[in-house]
């Protein structure tokens, strides 16, 4: 016999008993959750994406503005500084002639004059060892410090406002190097503005 106090299910083509309900059908809840949690990685995954993908195109436009080079005897700017590119000496193997100060190339140096002019508001330092030399297979080469110590007054030169200096930076590449561009840099890490040398 059935316990009234838990009424048992109907047979097959009986009616319910009184105070029996059926239980609640149990609904599936995971698919649900299982759905909005994917679609919550999908959407972060997404915008994850678009966000390396809009940093990446800047990254390389300013990449592209970089190694693109203007055309020779243009003015280019990079941060606070202009610079023109005025003459460009046939290389020679030494620098100086002071027998203490001069300074003999591992290959041969190629001396590069420039005007750089203070475009900002306010004084900026020129530092010649932020500035490279490009060649025709790519090559980039730092400036010899040592060596310029013999072609300008200072090694650092600070410029107010609207001001020019005129510099030469000393390269010391391979015999037979073929230069192609300046990269020029206003500071350390500023992104830097290439012009061409032929």
């Amino acid at each position: 016999m059935s316990d009234p106090q838990f009424p048992q299910p109907p047979m097959p083509g009986q009616y319910p008993q009184p105070g029996y309900y059926p239980p609640p059908k149990k609904r599936k809840v995971w698919p649900w959750v299982l759905g909005g949690f994917l679609t919550a990685i999908l959407l972060l995954f997404g915008g994850c994406a678009a966000l390396f993908g809009s940093a990446a195109h800047e990254i390389a436009k300013q990449e592209n503005k970089r190694t693109t080079a203007a055309p020779a005897g243009s003015e280019v700017s990079d941060g606070k500084f202009s610079f023109i590119v005025t003459q460009v000496d046939p290389p020679v193997d030494v620098v100086g002639t002071d027998e203490f100060m001069r300074r003999q190339a591992q290959g041969e140096f190629v001396l590069v004059h420039v005007t750089v002019t203070n475009t900002s508001s306010v004084a900026q330092t020129y530092f010649g060892e932020n500035q490279k030399l490009i060649d025709d297979q790519s090559h980039v080469y730092s400036n010899d410090t040592t060596a310029e110590l013999n072609l300008n007054k200072d090694l650092a030169t600070q410029i107010n406002p609207g001001n020019k200096v005129s510099v030469v930076i000393a390269f010391d590449v391979p015999k037979g190097t073929v230069a192609t561009a300046v990269e020029f840099h206003d500071s350390m890490l500023s992104g830097g503005a290439r012009v061409a040398l032929k």
